[in-house]
């Protein structure tokens, strides 16, 4: 709908009719496509990962294997990401071409049960199919994004002129204002709105991750441990920070006093001090 209504708004300011939803869906279209089929070597490209060799990594390879028995899903891709702060994410399309990176922090700074329990709260974005619908929900922002800049540049060189014509009047000039609204605001609305939905997604991983565990305190202590830890991933960029166990951009604000509440607002990972309450309830 959000796609849509940009659509709509692109095609008002140029002029072009219903031209810029066509533009709108196809651009949409596109993006989903070529996320759906490259997006986990994209994020594994993008985040310096390698493949965990199966011996000098042989920890990884056995928990990882336990946890897919106990939860009936395949093996998925093994990598390292070379970074010193404890984090983690999964990627892919679906559960037979997914992929799980940890970074070597994690690695060194996770005893066996803490490192399962991140484990389970990554195999179980996989099971949810949490990797498919953060894909889809970057595309479709990325789209409205472009969209946006895409009218502003035109209006910036004159593009919007051509449709003065068609728009006259009140009424026409009150559609303008709206469409120029809806250009402005649409890829803050995109942006909470993909957040809201990672949000949901990450409180739902940890329940799931005790479910394939049974051990709740396993994972609490890992989020504690990456609470107390001042380490932030540097290979990371805003287009995978969702997929991290916990948010680069939340580690980075731990670090700075005074975090306004605005920046909480584009958070994709609920505060971790929730986290840990909410599996002490369980």
């Amino acid at each position: 709908m959000l796609v849509t209504l940009v659509g709509w708004a692109f095609g008002l300011l140029l002029g072009g009719g219903p031209f810029g939803l066509v533009v709108a869906l196809l651009v949409a279209g596109a993006m989903a496509f070529a996320g759906y089929w490259k997006s986990d070597a994209v994020a594994l490209r993008v985040s310096r990962a390698r493949p965990a060799d199966p011996r000098e990594h042989a920890r990884l390879h056995n928990l990882v294997e336990g946890l897919c028995i106990a939860s009936g899903l395949p093996k998925p891709r093994l990598y390292v990401i070379d970074d010193p702060a404890p984090n983690a994410f999964a990627t892919g399309r679906n559960p037979r071409h997914a992929a799980v990176a940890v970074t070597t922090g994690l690695l060194e700074k996770m005893n066996r049960v803490e490192l399962e329990g991140v484990l389970a709260h990554e195999l179980a974005h996989v099971k949810n199919y949490d990797i498919l619908v953060s894909t889809l929900a970057v595309t479709l922002v990325g789209s409205v994004v472009l969209l946006a800049d895409m009218s502003r540049r035109a209006l910036w060189w004159g593009g919007g002129r051509r449709g003065g014509g068609r728009q006259s009047g009140p009424a026409g000039a009150v559609l303008l204002v709206v469409g120029l609204l809806v250009m402005v605001l649409a890829p803050l609305a995109g942006r909470a709105m993909q957040a809201a939905v990672s949000r949901r997604r990450e409180s739902l991983a940890d329940v799931t991750a005790v479910s394939l565990t049974r051990y709740p305190p396993g994972l609490i202590a890992a989020l504690e441990k990456l609470r107390d830890d001042p380490a932030v991933v540097r290979s990371t960029t805003p287009a995978t920070a969702h997929l991290w166990l916990e948010s680069p951009a939340a580690q980075l604000r731990r670090r700075q006093v005074g975090a306004e509440r605005l920046e909480r607002l584009f958070d994709t990972h609920p505060p971790l001090e929730e986290r840990i309450a909410a599996l002490r309830e369980l």
